[in-house]
């Protein structure tokens, strides 16, 4: 089986990995990719969508995976241009990728549908914006379309609220669009992700990220600083209750409004007083939950995703493991609001009971690994208990070193 993964973070790196992991050892290839990525996968020539499809058909590609959401949405869509093509993609066409692209698209299917989720006033200026929000904080401020994680704010009151409306309505940080007052939800978060096809689903393990630069859920956000996974991270009970109340209702809306979907679907959850509660929804797998919750997939995850692409639900080529799972993020200096390149890494061959996924590193002259990107390195280590994923993964991170370093040291033990 010959797989090409669209991407190049630490998400798309622990894909990778877990695909070569398979039993019948698929030949992988990447694009854009990574150094690391291509120690796993090889490159393809290749400088856009279009270019892409062909190359994939020249080469006989027989599944494309999906891991970076901007291709779904980008040009004709990734998915709509395989399906042109016949070619078998692991991902969502451009229309019904819009759930991820567009704040207020998802926010009126679930109103349509009928799935909790908080209120919300879609606004066009920043005068509007304010009369939304109506001098009611904290509020939840979110930027209509695709922004690399950042287009969200939490904000506890005027100043901060006005910070991110000037960002987005004035410097235009984000490009063109419209934002969401929405209503600010308390309680846990969940990550939750299921594989769908069509009218079926099968939901992976589910996880917890930590957003915040730095411990006691304190700094900005960013686009994650860590994650716990396990299947017990949240009790039977109240999995069955977000699986009847928002998983299915979302595989229903999907199919009775004409959405074909065939991927991972992500589904972040508030667990409100009053019940679950649909936050946002990405159409692929979360960064950095993903390289928390791969370590967890046993099985054949490669036929697994080619059966899906092909629309059949292979629910028994995979099992999950009933373990914890903790993933550690190593940041650059001034990250989330700048990144330091060029900063070099030392450690990483030190590490053996943990997996290390590069998320912004690049190779040297001399064959080191330097900093390139705001979150570096992603160190992930498992165990039968979540003190002894949270022992391992943090001490395999204290091996890793460079200049500016920022880690939080609370990643699975916070929010327990």
């Amino acid at each position: 089986m010959r797989i090409l993964v669209v991407g190049k973070g630490g998400r798309e790196h622990a894909l990778v990995r877990a695909l070569a992991e398979s039993p019948g050892k698929p030949e992988l290839f990447c694009f854009p990719g990574s150094e690391a990525i291509f120690e796993l996968a090889k490159p393809v020539a290749a400088d856009g969508l279009e270019s892409l499809i062909e190359w994939m058909k020249s080469n006989a590609i027989d599944l494309c995976v999906a891991g970076e959401e901007s291709y779904l949405v980008k040009g004709e869509g990734l998915a709509n241009l395989c399906e042109r093509n016949g070619i078998p993609c692991w991902g969502p066409p451009k229309q019904s990728a819009q759930l991820e692209a567009s704040k207020e698209f998802a926010k009126e299917f679930l109103v349509r549908n009928a799935i909790p989720t908080a209120r919300a006033t879609a606004t066009d200026t920043l005068e509007e914006a304010v009369a939304a929000i109506a001098g009611e904080y904290p509020t939840v401020l979110k930027f209509d379309g695709l922004a690399a994680g950042k287009g969200v704010a939490v904000c506890p009151d005027e100043v901060s609220a006005m910070s991110f409306l000037d960002e987005v309505f004035t410097q235009r940080r984000f490009g063109a669009g419209r934002v969401l007052v929405e209503q600010c939800l308390t309680g846990p978060e969940v990550s939750v992700f299921a594989a769908i096809v069509d009218d079926q689903y099968l939901i992976f393990t589910p996880a917890r990220d930590y957003k915040r630069a730095n411990d006691g859920d304190l700094g900005p956000n960013t686009g994650g600083m860590g994650a716990v996974a396990s299947r017990k991270l949240v009790s039977p009970e109240v999995l069955a209750r977000i699986e009847q109340e928002i998983v299915q209702p979302t595989v229903a809306g999907l199919r009775r409004e004409g959405l074909p979907y065939r991927g991972f679907l992500y589904f972040g959850i508030m667990l409100t007083p009053t019940g679950p509660q649909v936050i946002e929804y990405n159409c692929r797998f979360g960064d950095p939950e993903c390289q928390a919750v791969m370590p967890l997939v046993q099985g054949d995850l490669a036929t697994f995703c080619l059966a899906g692409a092909n629309g059949e639900l292979r629910s028994d080529l995979i099992s999950f493991s009933e373990g914890w799972s903790v993933c550690v993020i190593l940041a650059t200096a001034g990250y989330p609001e700048t990144s330091r390149n060029g900063d070099r890494i030392s450690g990483i061959e030190k590490v053996s009971d943990a997996r290390v996924y590069h998320s912004g590193t690049r190779l040297t002259a001399d064959g080191a690994w330097e900093t390139h990107g705001g979150r570096v390195l992603a160190v992930v280590a498992g165990g039968d208990t979540r003190e002894a994923a949270v022992t391992q993964a943090h001490a395999a991170a204290d091996l890793i070193g460079f200049d500016g370093l920022q880690r939080r040291r609370d990643i699975g033990i916070l929010n327990f």
